[in-house]
């Protein structure tokens, strides 16, 4: 194959591949959604603190027809997280448009505890921070903290729901009703166990595990 038809190839593959970014964005609207709300914002990423200073988003519409999936490619391999939009909105709402600035992107798991639960996104790496707003938290009944796997956000109190989340190792029911379930591992649970593994009883992980990238996908 000579190299004009390869260059030719290479244009084809990068126009299909923004045209059906593009249809996506166009077709469901929390997506849509997500990405007008950004446009509207003045966010200056060459600021090394921008995911300190970011505004709240208003919470998203979301097909009825559609699930939304939340991919982690951390440094011990890939999670897929089924998102909870008939649940917690807001929360999926936040998650997406975070996801969709780059915000979790290179976060670590700050605090991972064997037999509880592994906790990341938090820009300061170390629990204290949030992405610049706050929000309530969001209960249902058939959301619940009843295996492993479950997505959770973690808060200090009421009203203080941010960017900082967790996954649990276990069921861990104690937490329902102070802590809002927005989703739940579909894909990945060998990772999960993997960042277990490298956990520690003070909460400190034995090694630096990080989100390297975040993204979101509907089908």
């Amino acid at each position: 194959m000579n190299s004009f038809i390869k260059k030719l190839l290479v244009v084809y593959v990068v126009s299909l591949g923004a045209l059906f970014i593009g249809s996506a964005v166009d077709s469901d609207p929390a997506l849509k959604g997500v990405e007008q709300f950004i446009a509207q914002q003045n966010i200056d990423k060459q600021d090394p603190r921008w995911k300190h200073k970011l505004v709240k988003p208003p919470q998203f519409e979301f097909a009825a027809n559609k699930e939304y999936f939340w991919e982690l490619v951390t440094s011990k391999g890939k999670i897929v997280i089924e998102l909870y939009p008939q649940y917690a909105p807001m929360h999926v709402s936040s998650t997406m448009y975070l996801t969709e600035l780059g915000f979790y992107d290179n976060l670590l798991f700050h605090r991972v505890i064997p037999g509880f639960m592994a906790q990341g996104g938090d820009p300061e790496g170390t629990g204290r921070g949030n992405p610049g707003y706050k929000y309530a938290g969001e209960y249902h009944p058939d959301a619940s903290h009843n295996e492993p796997g479950m997505l959770s956000m973690a808060n200090a109190g009421p009203n203080t729901d941010g960017s900082q989340f967790f996954i649990t190792f276990k069921e861990t029911r104690f937490l329902d009703g102070r802590h809002t379930v927005f989703g739940k591992v579909v894909e990945g649970l060998d990772t999960l166990e993997m960042l277990e593994q490298s956990g520690s009883q003070s909460g400190k992980p034995k090694e630096e595990l990080k989100i390297k990238l975040a993204s979101i996908s509907i089908k």
